[in-house]
């Protein structure tokens, strides 16, 4: 069921997040763009959030949860200057998944997190696009590290962390009370 909340604005309202969501930096690699979310992005983050997908990232949701959430990584980039990207192909422009650069409530440090559509997996795009995301932070945020928080039972996100070059920290892991894996991400020549 659509949430009344998704509905678009229109007017100066629509106008006036236009102008926001320009502010957002893209960024673009060789088969993908990563762009400021729209409300009409959300239906492709709830079927990940409220679906089978979503039992890694506390869910599954229900819808208004998921737009609770959905709104939470969105509104990052107003408070912290990072937060969500949708992810696109630029080929066809489908909606592939997202990335980001977060600061959930529990968080100790900013995260490196990415969730793709069942569709999207297998081709390397949230490997193209988590580079393009910590190469972000890495940048133009001038970070040295951050983490990718990870569920225990979530073998494709910690293949993709190792992939990317992170490496566990068992000391980060051990300051949390509920398991987790926490993959540090670590800027070049900076370990």
């Amino acid at each position: 069921m659509i949430l009344s909340c998704e509905q678009p604005s229109t007017g100066p309202a629509a106008a006036l997040a236009a102008a926001l969501a320009a502010m957002i930096p893209g960024i673009e690699t060789s088969r993908l763009r990563l762009r400021a979310p729209r409300i009409g992005d959300f239906g492709a983050w709830a079927a990940i959030e409220c679906g089978e997908r979503g039992r890694h990232i506390g869910g599954p949701m229900r819808r208004d949860e998921a737009w609770l959430d959905f709104t939470q990584a969105t509104a990052t980039w107003l408070l912290r200057g990072h937060g969500l990207w949708t992810v696109e192909g630029k080929d066809d422009g489908a909606l592939l998944g997202f990335v980001l650069i977060g600061f959930e409530p529990g968080d100790r440090e900013p995260e490196l997190g990415f969730l793709f559509s069942e569709a999207a997996e297998g081709r390397g795009f949230a490997y193209e696009a988590a580079l393009a995301a910590r190469s972000h932070a890495f940048g133009a945020l001038g970070w040295d590290t951050l983490v990718s928080y990870i569920d225990p039972g979530n073998d494709r996100s910690a293949r993709l962390a190792e992939r990317l070059g992170a490496t566990r920290d068992h000391a980060a892991e051990a300051a949390y009370d509920e398991p987790v894996l926490v993959y540090r991400h670590h800027r070049e020549g900076r370990a």
